[in-house]
């Protein structure tokens, strides 16, 4: 494992090489790793009475920040602990030492000598190094919010559940990472936060697919088709995944976000996702019995018996 040019920690990720599979999940379980860690710092901030939602101010605590509290003990130690374990897997770095000038109002604008920019969208602006790594930059948006995610509504005589894409949190764009290795995707990297609540994730780099090309039956093979009548999300290509108890809402899959690997394979390099809430798993029988169904069954039909297309 190499030392990141920019950070100077341990990186799996150089260039276009293309992990093999251990190292593959040991990259994997460091994005778990990293949700257990928010998650228990979420549990600690709680119990010494602070805000959890939006989690901003948890992502971005200082490791030093309670050493006077913590020798009291009690939850001001747990919490202490607490920021300290995720600390180590979301180290906080300025954003000069990626190249990028802090005291500009458009750091990004303005460029790095050692980044060139290949790309800027909705949630992230994308930079590659000398060595070809891709380097995202997730910028945070209004009211601690980042990233993006899905909110659900109940739907009308066509449709049971509408899905619209909405703000996400720090959590959820740690989930998301976490998903696209778990389909196979790119090796993607956490590799820092910044002060100014910048996530800054690596990349390894992939051939682009052509603008327009068709994706539909391109999919990754672990993603379900949803009945129309179940859901319908205002995105490309909504599919279901099951990754531990949560079964997941993934969409975007389109020709941005697919590329080819140098070992020919097409893997995802962003998406879109959410889990389901209880309130649509559990709202209606015929979803919450197919949903138990199609778990242990791809093809498992909505019903029962009968011909699903006349739903």
């Amino acid at each position: 494992m190499q030392e990141d040019p920019f950070t100077g920690h341990p990186s799996r990720i150089h260039g276009s090489h293309v992990l093999d599979p251990a190292e593959h999940a040991a990259l994997q379980d460091n994005h778990k790793r990293r949700l257990e860690a928010l998650a228990r710092l979420s549990t600690a901030a709680a119990r010494a009475g602070f805000g959890t939602d939006p989690d901003d101010d948890l992502v971005l605590f200082p490791a030093d920040e309670l050493s006077l509290l913590a020798s009291a003990g009690g939850v001001w130690r747990e919490l202490d602990e607490a920021v300290g374990v995720l600390r180590s897997f979301l180290p906080l770095c300025p954003l000069d030492l990626f190249g990028f000038p802090v005291a500009s109002d458009d750091p990004f604008g303005e460029g790095s000598p050692r980044l060139r920019r290949i790309g800027s969208g909705v949630e992230a602006t994308a930079f590659q190094s000398e060595d070809g790594s891709i380097y995202k930059f997730y910028l945070p948006r209004e009211d601690g919010r980042i990233g993006g995610s899905f909110s659900f509504s109940t739907g009308n005589d066509e449709v049971a559940w509408i899905a619209e894409a909405c703000l996400g949190s720090y959590r959820s764009l740690f989930e998301k990472l976490l998903l696209i290795m778990a389909l196979q995707g790119m090796p993607t990297e956490v590799i820092a936060a910044t002060p100014e609540g910048i996530i800054v994730a690596k990349q390894t780099c992939g051939a682009r697919l052509h603008d327009g090309a068709d994706t539909s039956a391109l999919q990754p093979k672990a993603l379900i088709p949803i009945p129309s009548r179940f859901l319908r999300a205002h995105r490309d290509h909504p599919r279901l995944f099951f990754l531990g108890d949560n079964t997941w809402l993934i969409a975007d899959l389109h020709c941005r976000n697919l590329v080819t690997a140098v070992d020919g394979t097409l893997r995802a390099i962003d998406l879109l996702a959410a889990p389901l809430p209880p309130k649509v798993i559990d709202s209606d029988p015929l979803i919450s019995g197919w949903l138990s169904r199609v778990r242990h069954d791809p093809n498992a039909r909505l019903l029962h018996e009968g011909d699903d297309s006349e739903l």
